[in-house]
């Protein structure tokens, strides 16, 4: 495929960087830190074999990256301890996603993956305890202006992400993974129901979402938000459990049917197609032909949908960027809201947003 980024065609053919010169390297490194995979393009580069031909200065860039990786990790492991003994005792499996879930079961997306937060996945009922107990060790609730509580308790798939007084790190409790207003329900009780657990020392009561709900999480994540600005890097983690999971009896086979009964069919069409196209991930004929009978738009709504997400999903880079991809990106933030609530509810959200939630913002009073 001609024309890609230079980080995109790295991450196709790692062995490009033995042509690069010190502009070309320069690129690269530009793009992939926009993109937050910088920390992935040196272990990419490391596991291919290719650091002898990576000069002296992005190697020493790599290696504060891989630094920086090594203390994200330990944090990232001692917040999931700290979570565990907070809901020690509620009786439910720490049931982690995204991210965390990545890190804690040694997935391939975890390779060089950063991330703010740890997500969780807990009942509905249970999201009061679950809110106490987090309270009690620590952690206190964001956004506390009172239409934002509202909309998180009443419309969204989330507690209102809770932050560590002390750490400063942040959870977010799901109750789902879509809000409750969107066009697509996934069952959360399905996915609770056929997560697994983690094997090894020291995770013990950790549990992960099943290989299919693995990658259709990360499907629904990248295709129903509005925001893209970490694009590339999620259609890596889809690309990456594909190729790990794909080797396993029975994963092709059964991801569609997947798809279908947690409604989730055109999120993976999406995900299949473009990770296919931009990464060059290997996805069998017959599976590509069943997601795209279970979850292909109409012709014309496809066209539109590549001319937008082949732009989005690149790095967030001048040099990757036409004059359309503003555009893009504007339509494609509509778009998340549009799938995230109904039209009426959509307008009332966006205008309290721009007009009332800043007027009820009351400066603090300045000590003098």
């Amino acid at each position: 495929m001609n024309g890609l980024p230079l980080l995109v065609e790295v991450l196709r053919e790692p062995a490009r960087v033995r042509s690069l010169g010190p502009d070309g390297w320069d690129l690269l490194l530009r793009q992939a830190g926009h993109a937050d995979l910088a920390a992935s393009l040196g272990i990419l580069l490391e596991e291919a074999g290719l650091m002898e031909a990576v000069p002296p200065a992005p190697r020493e860039h790599f290696a504060w990256a891989a630094v920086l990786l090594a203390r994200h990790r330990r944090a990232l492991r001692f917040e999931v301890s700290q979570i565990r003994r907070a809901l020690d005792g509620l009786g439910l499996p720490l049931l982690l996603l995204k991210g965390a879930a990545y890190v804690m079961a040694g997935l391939p997306p975890a390779a060089g993956r950063m991330f703010s937060d740890v997500d969780i996945l807990v009942p509905k009922e249970r999201l009061a305890e679950v809110e106490a107990a987090l309270m009690l060790h620590g952690w206190v609730g964001t956004h506390q202006d009172a239409y934002d509580q509202r909309y998180y308790r009443q419309w969204m798939h989330e507690l209102p992400p809770m932050e560590h007084v002390r750490r400063g790190n942040t959870i977010d409790v799901h109750h789902a993974i879509l809000p409750e207003t969107a066009r697509m329900r996934p069952d959360p009780a399905l996915l609770r129901a056929g997560a697994v657990p983690l094997s090894g020392s020291g995770n013990e009561d950790l549990w992960i979402l099943a290989p299919h709900d693995l990658v259709l999480h990360s499907a629904v994540h990248l295709f129903s938000e509005g925001e893209l600005h970490h694009g590339l890097r999620d259609l890596v983690d889809i690309h990456r459990l594909l190729q790990h999971f794909g080797p396993l009896s029975g994963f092709w086979d059964g991801l569609v049917a997947r798809a279908l009964r947690l409604q989730l069919a055109r999120p993976l069409f999406y995900a299949l197609r473009y990770a296919a196209r931009l990464l060059g991930t290997q996805v069998p004929m017959a599976v590509m032909d069943e997601a795209a009978a279970a979850g292909r738009p109409a012709p014309a709504l496809l066209a539109l949908m590549d001319a937008l997400f082949l732009r989005a999903l690149l790095p967030p880079h001048p040099s990757c960027a036409d004059r359309l991809t503003p555009l893009a990106l504007g339509a494609l933030y509509l778009r998340g809201n549009w799938l995230r609530m109904p039209p009426l509810m959509l307008a009332r959200h966006l205008f309290h947003k721009a007009f009332v939630s800043p007027r009820e913002r009351v400066e603090p009073p300045q000590l003098v």
